[in-house]
């Protein structure tokens, strides 16, 4: 069973930076992809970045657009970098895992609590 935790929400300013983290516990040993997703009042939750992870998969980071998803070597916290977030980032943010990567949240079947990002 795997478990999610993020951290490292909170408030930032337009054009600063911030890093959340997802520490997964559980079956760490096993082939796992890890996605990043946000929602905001009244959206649908969305991808924001994904990353596999395992034995046999080679470390990697992965940018998409002002966001950098990437692990750690032990392979049990994966983060998310923001860089140059905009009010339009404000959301609360989810990582989940599962089995393969997908960019549709219906897809993953382990969730975190989520954590609440305010870009003002």
């Amino acid at each position: 069973h795997v478990q999610l935790v993020e951290s490292g929400g909170g408030s930032v300013q337009a054009g600063g930076s911030l890093r959340l983290s997802c520490a997964r516990s559980g079956d760490i040993n096993s082939r796992v992809c890890v996605g990043w997703f946000r929602q905001s009042p009244g959206k649908e939750r969305e991808g924001v970045a994904n990353l596999l992870l395992g034995p046999n998969v080679p470390y990697y980071a992965s940018s998409e657009g002002r966001f950098t998803i990437s692990g750690d070597k032990a392979k049990t916290t994966v983060y998310l970098q923001m860089n140059y977030p905009t009010v339009e980032d404000s959301a609360t943010y989810y990582c989940a895992a599962d089995r393969r990567c997908f960019w549709s949240a219906r897809e993953y079947t382990h969730w975190g609590q989520g954590t609440q990002v305010t870009v003002s």
